[in-house]
């Protein structure tokens, strides 16, 4: 009887002792949500299709569906029935940063992967490839970038847009007088008022700002693309148990296919608040990525 109940006593401290180990194994930003319950997510405000208000001022788009199934895949991997998710809204400017002090843990937006980056913050799978174009109006009968030499453009601060228009213009010495926007809208509306002939930007961005806007007939988007954008969900460096689950959820969509229905509902399909048809069929960079999922920053690896 003693010996049992030795035995038991040693069983029961093995158990206590793998439960203790269990919990330290626990760590950053699955501990930060076990602990708290809580999820932030980082969201863009006019980033349509991936990241904006609806007319509901509800949260939405494409990004903000691909990180809602990594919050499922994040509730099973901690085994907790209910995870509550917190918005916050980001800019290009503010997005790093309240990602590296740890205000949201996960940025679902139009954020583009590149190897700088990947020396502050961690990216997820690849879910949008697009390309660095500008817009114009068709009356400045703006063709290539030649054409704006000595002119004023814009994009919006923060963004790999910014920093190659300003590298460019130094490199051809073209003389552009660049302005720096705090979103896309007012980069838009930049251009819209005069005050820019050009806004640089990631085309898909520019292709759904020209299709909700008033005047759409009005519009030319250059037929040059300057570089290769990969998009991937962003989140804190140096944590690998975090990035792991996340991944896994990124890629279950793809091999499960479910990536298209989600493709399907906000880049073929009306989307809110206008009912706009964006029209813009999986492009074939994308596809190899669905096909063999990447997190790489370097853009030879999409082309």
């Amino acid at each position: 009887m003693k010996r049992l109940a030795v035995l038991i006593a040693t069983l029961f401290a093995a158990g206590a002792l793998a439960g203790a180990a269990n919990a330290q194994q626990l760590t950053g930003t699955l501990k930060k949500i076990k602990d708290s319950g809580t999820i932030t997510i980082g969201h863009r405000d006019t980033s349509i299709p991936f990241s904006y208000y609806d007319d509901k001022q509800q949260v939405v788009g494409y990004a903000v569906d691909i990180c809602m199934g990594i919050v499922d895949a994040v509730k099973a991997n901690l085994k907790m029935p209910k995870i509550d998710v917190k918005y916050n809204p980001v800019t290009s400017a503010t997005r790093i940063p309240l990602m590296a002090n740890g205000t949201i843990d996960l940025e679902c937006g139009s954020t583009t992967n590149n190897l700088e980056r990947q020396k502050q913050v961690a990216f997820t799978i690849t879910h949008f490839v697009t390309a660095n174009r500008y817009v114009a109006k068709k009356s400045s009968n703006i063709k290539t970038l030649n054409d704006l030499k000595g002119k004023t453009i814009v994009s919006t601060s923060g963004t790999t847009n910014i920093k190659w228009a300003t590298e460019e213009n130094t490199k051809r010495k073209l003389g552009m007088n660049i302005i720096a926007a705090k979103d896309h809208a007012e980069a838009f509306l930049t251009v819209d008022t005069g005050r820019a002939v050009a806004f640089f930007m990631d085309d898909i961005l520019l292709y759904s700002l020209v299709a909700t806007y008033r005047n759409p007939g009005e519009w030319v988007i250059g037929s040059e693309a300057y570089t290769v954008e990969p998009y991937g969900i962003m989140l804190r460096r140096d944590d690998p148990d975090f990035k792991k689950v996340v991944d896994g959820a990124v890629r279950s969509l793809y091999k499960s296919g479910r990536i298209n229905a989600i493709y399907e509902k906000w880049f073929l399909k009306p989307i809110p608040p206008k009912g706009v048809n964006l029209n813009v069929p999986m492009s074939a960079p994308f596809k190899k990525v669905v096909a063999n999922p990447t997190d790489s920053g370097d853009p030879k690896d999409y082309q």
